[in-house]
């Protein structure tokens, strides 16, 4: 078993970069649209009491990364355990929005596209199943 770590903590983020890392150049973007996405996740229970990211299709790859974009399409704001049960489990993106759980600026179809879009590309399921199991 890997090890784990607390979920956009450091540590996770150099764990999760790395196996990225091993899929460089095998990873599609899938059925979901191109998409220029900051988020910004607040309640952290640790370090800073917020944390920005963005996620980033347009290179046909799907990436997360840390800071924000200068021009996103769609910026979301959305609470640590939030964040983390989307992460876990990205069918449940749409029941935490319909809670009001996610607060959007900008093109909500983008989003809307993310959220629903399923992904069919095994590398992409295999790197999701390893980052689900570093993640506390």
């Amino acid at each position: 078993m890997p090890e784990t770590y607390p979920f956009l903590s450091d540590e996770w983020m150099a764990a999760a970069h790395a196996i990225r890392e091993e899929y460089a150049g095998r990873l599609e973007a899938g059925n979901a649209p191109e998409v220029r996405m900051n988020q910004i996740i607040t309640d952290m229970p640790f370090g800073e009491d917020t944390v920005n990211l963005h996620i980033n299709s347009t290179a046909g790859e799907m990436s997360l990364a840390p800071g924000h974009l200068e021009d996103p399409e769609v910026s979301v704001t959305l609470d640590y355990d939030t964040a983390r049960a989307i992460f876990l489990d990205p069918a449940t993106a749409v029941q935490h929005f319909m809670a009001g759980k996610i607060k959007v600026q900008g093109d909500m179809t983008k989003l809307m596209g993310l959220m629903q879009a399923p992904t069919a590309d095994p590398d992409a399921v295999e790197v999701q199943r390893r980052l689900a199991e570093i993640t506390e």
